[in-house]
């Protein structure tokens, strides 16, 4: 009997080594783990390396990032521009010789020599609407300046996430394809002692390699994502470290009829579409003063060899004043008063152009927020507990003999899939979020408007 005993435990010991195997994998699921392994070079740093926060990330794009500086030197242009336009133009200082004879005998007597100075004098309060025009562009450079920290700080956030969920995910693939491996390793032993059918060892192979190529993506789309968030807080050679995981902070609850109110009101799109008309507004005032008529001033004084009979000697001193104005008569600047009328017209249509494209890109948004709360609860409700009641519940019966290895393998991949969508819908919910915060900019590398133009220009010279 003591013989018998023996025997059906030197049988049946691997499978229960097998299924505390199985056992420990399905309580360690029960926690989540956010820290991979590091015995991949791409895995981030283990926990005794203090976490990077995002107010890192965000003080390192916005003093590093290029296209700020870029933003910030457009603003010192059009302060510039604004500057100029209100100087007076140079007066002219010139010398003028009179009568000078090629005739030695006659030279000393008829020259006369001076010096003037000429000035043209601006009407119609010229000066002042040419400054204003570029004081309103200023203000447009300014809002873009606004929209490009806005999109700076938008990505560096949306990335941040991003490299949270990747980090979570390459921790997820790194549990599964150990928790298969060492499956797959005691399959084999069970096969070798007759416990185990080839077709089963085949599955936990299949399931390992299955493993092995998830984790494989994982690592490189953590690269990936990681090598983009150094290259918006410019700082290629920024060393992969672990970062603080707020990936399952509770995400706000979002009102759209408020987010709409706040971008119709704060966006930097409709701040600089508003300057635009003020801008046109400011350009048919100066192309209605234009026909004003500008003084031309000049006045000099000189010596005249001249001689003057009735006075008997030279004339000597004298002085000279002249005054002038165009006449617009035929010119009054009517075709660019025109344009800049219908320009005006277009800018003041561009305004609600925006505010419309503003509405739609938020619906846009907003559905994507709703969709992606609303896929991350039902995720945290209902899949996953159902996903880990199930492989528990086949793993029991796994123990008990009831159920053949590859259904728990199957359930296992099910379990670990679901809480990598989980990850995938939390990246995704917060990414909207910062969005609709954001007011809707992206683009934490594209150049500022103006500087893109102006790049442009120079190409196609």
């Amino acid at each position: 009997m003591q013989n018998r005993t023996s025997f059906r435990l030197r049988q049946f010991w691997p499978l229960a080594v097998l299924w505390l195997a199985l056992a420990q994998a399905a309580a360690a699921q029960q926690q989540h783990i956010h820290e991979p392994t590091t015995a991949n070079p791409a895995a981030p740093q283990r926990a005794s390396v203090p976490a990077l926060r995002l107010e890192d990330l965000e003080q390192m794009a916005l003093k590093n990032n290029p296209t700020l500086a870029q933003a910030e030197a457009a603003i010192q242009a059009a302060e510039g521009r604004r500057k100029q336009a209100g100087l007076w133009p140079n007066p002219v200082i010139g010398y003028e010789g009179d009568g000078l004879a090629f005739n030695s005998q006659v030279y000393p007597y008829r020259n006369g020599q001076s010096f003037f100075v000429e000035q043209t004098i601006l009407t119609g309060g010229k000066l002042a609407k040419s400054k204003n025009i570029a004081a309103q562009e200023k203000v447009q450079t300014q809002a873009e300046a606004e929209a490009q920290k806005l999109r700076v700080l938008n990505a560096v956030r949306m990335l941040y996430y991003e490299v949270v969920g990747a980090q979570q995910l390459v921790a997820l693939r790194e549990q599964l394809a150990e928790l298969t491996r060492e499956a797959t390793e005691i399959s084999e032993d069970l096969f070798n002692t007759g416990a185990a059918d080839r077709p089963d060892v085949l599955a936990a192979e299949v399931e390992l390699q299955r493993a092995e190529i998830d984790l494989l993506r994982a690592r490189n789309d953590y690269n990936r994502v990681w090598q983009t968030l150094a290259a918006v807080v410019n700082d290629p050679q920024l060393k992969l470290t672990r970062l603080e995981d707020k990936l399952e902070t509770a995400a706000p609850a979002l009102v759209q009829d408020e987010l709409l109110a706040s971008l119709l009101r704060d966006s930097p799109e409709m701040k600089r579409a508003l300057a635009g008309i003020e801008r046109a507004k400011a350009v048919v005032s100066r192309a209605k003063a234009e026909p004003k008529p500008d003084i031309y001033l000049r006045g000099g004084v000189g010596y005249s060899n001249e001689w003057a009979e009735f006075y008997g000697g030279k004339t000597g001193w004298e002085a000279r004043v002249e005054a002038g104005v165009r006449v617009p008569i035929f010119n009054r600047n009517q075709g660019n008063v025109a344009a800049s009328k219908a320009d005006q017209l277009a800018a003041e249509r561009e305004v609600q152009r925006v505010e419309l494209k503003l509405r739609a890109r938020l619906a846009e948004s907003f559905a994507q927020y709703q969709n992606s709360l609303g896929v991350a609860a039902r995720y945290q409700r209902e899949v996953l507990p159902r996903a880990q009641r199930a492989y528990e519940l086949y793993l029991a019966k796994f123990r008990q003999m009831g159920a053949a290895y590859p259904q728990v393998l199957f359930t296992q991949r099910t379990l670990f899939q679901a809480r990598a969508e989980y990850v995938h819908s939390l990246v995704e919910l917060w990414q909207n979020v910062v969005q609709l915060r954001g007011l809707l900019l992206t683009g934490g590398l594209d150049a500022p408007n103006g500087v893109a133009s102006l790049s442009t220009e120079g190409s196609n010279q």
